[in-house]
């Protein structure tokens, strides 16, 4: 057999966990991988201060990896890099490398080659940065001619992506006059703004906001110092939708290594799902779970500042029969997929819809009384779409529905590489079975 041929048998070969659960109790302790969001910036901030020093509880997840892997390569003074699926190494890495002595390729996967990122181009040029689109003009791969840069004002559109401020905000302090960075437009994702500045205040960077729109970082050192990571909130949101899913008075389960006082604007779950049912008491880097029999008759929420958690809240509420209006969603149709569009795909599968209102919301209902509860006549398997969300926002369904079967169910290693097995130590049975 010829190799392209057996490549091409490889490729077509799929494989699934069949997810299933024997009651609705949730009892355990689980101890919760480093934020990747909070990992890759202190990555960066360690890389722009010249000296190491210790990161406590760092993210295993593959971006985590790739972000190591990348600022390792980029020691000398060029390299191809390719971050694979990873958005905010190939958006941090854009703005760190444009201002380090050397010439760079970055590429990653397909889907990332799809991922726009001429806003922060357009940024970086502005503060005489010097790259090339190698293939689509505005998207991945780039060619960055990197140089020290004496920075300055720049103008940049703020409703597209947090994470392109964040990468020209971490390198404001190396820039030789600083950063005055004017937003322009509604802010999304304000949190992840929020977090870099006080990660980067943790390091004795100084920033100032000198009115609503225009941020100012002065041209100072970062110090070097030991940091800890808090445990990842988006992945928390996993575990309190199984405590949502859960029997009321049969939940006890606590996570580790979660702070009450977070940098992460995911930390507003504790108090969203309270509507759900699902009580909080937080001790010494953890958090306990409980259930009432507490559930909402609908739910509507704007998930501008906290996107990633918009379909964990969508599969809970279909879960429990809840009708929903989201809003905020701006930003999901350029992550590692169309997250809406596979929302709509993927819920429709159980007989629920989720569509596009005209006030820019989502709307979730369930047409002819459909429910998740109820014999699987058919085994029904959910896409994941190369998108590490997809696949545990779905999971915890299998409280409420009869087995049924996730496509791709590694893609989680991308953000919580532990994910299945924690699900098991929880009492889920996940059995893999290949197409």
């Amino acid at each position: 057999m010829g190799f392209e041929k057996f490549e091409s048998i490889i490729e077509n070969i799929r494989m699934s966990y069949i997810i299933s659960k024997k009651n609705k109790n949730i009892k355990g302790r689980i101890k919760l991988d480093g934020s990747k969001s909070i990992s890759n910036r202190v990555l960066i901030i360690r890389a722009l201060s010249g000296e190491d020093f210790e990161i406590e509880n760092l993210s295993t997840s593959d971006d985590s990896k790739a972000m190591l892997k990348a600022l390792q390569q980029a020691q000398g003074t060029s390299a191809t890099i390719d971050v694979g699926a990873a958005g905010t190494t190939m958006r941090f890495l854009t703005a760190y490398l444009a201002n380090k002595s050397g010439e760079w390729i970055l590429t990653g996967s397909e889907r990332m080659k799809q991922r726009p990122i001429g806003v922060l181009v357009n940024a970086l040029r502005t503060l005489g940065a010097e790259i090339e689109y190698l293939q689509q003009e505005g998207y991945p791969p780039l060619k960055v001619i990197g140089k020290k840069m004496k920075g300055g004002k720049v103008e940049i559109n703020a409703g597209v992506s947090s994470q392109y401020l964040s990468a020209l905000l971490m390198i404001a302090p190396v820039l030789q006059r600083g950063l005055e960075l004017q937003l322009k437009g509604d802010l999304v994702s304000k949190p992840y703004l929020i977090m870099t500045l006080r990660i980067m205040n943790n390091f004795e960077v100084e920033s100032e906001w000198l009115d609503e729109q225009t941020i100012f970082v002065a041209s100072q050192t970062y110090q070097a110092k030991s940091f800890f990571v808090e445990s990842d909130w988006s992945a928390a949101s996993y575990h309190y939708a199984l405590a949502a899913l859960g029997e009321s008075g049969n939940v006890d389960l606590t996570l580790e290594g979660l702070l009450e006082d977070s940098l992460q604007g995911d930390s507003v779950l504790p108090e969203m799902m309270q509507d759900f049912g699902v009580e909080s008491v937080f001790g010494d880097k953890t958090v306990h779970l409980s259930k009432n029999a507490n559930i909402p008759k609908t739910f509507e929420y704007d998930f501008v500042e906290c996107p990633d958690i918009a379909q964990t809240l969508a599969v809970v509420c279909a879960g429990l029969k809840v009708e929903g209006s989201f809003g905020g969603l701006v930003t999901l149709s350029i992550k590692e997929t169309d997250r809406t569009a596979a929302l709509q795909e993927e819920l429709a599968k159980f007989g629920i819809s989720f569509k596009e209102a005209q006030d820019d919301k989502w709307i979730l209902t369930f047409p002819d009384d459909s429910s998740i509860e109820g014999e699987a006549v058919d085994l029904i398997e959910v896409k994941t779409y190369h998108d590490h969300r997809m696949a545990m926002a779905f999971a915890p369904l299998a409280m409420i529905r009869p087995a049924f079967a996730i496509e791709n169910p590694m893609v989680v290693t991308k953000s919580y590489p532990a994910f299945w097995e924690d699900l098991e130590a929880l009492g889920f049975e996940v059995e893999g079975f290949v197409r």
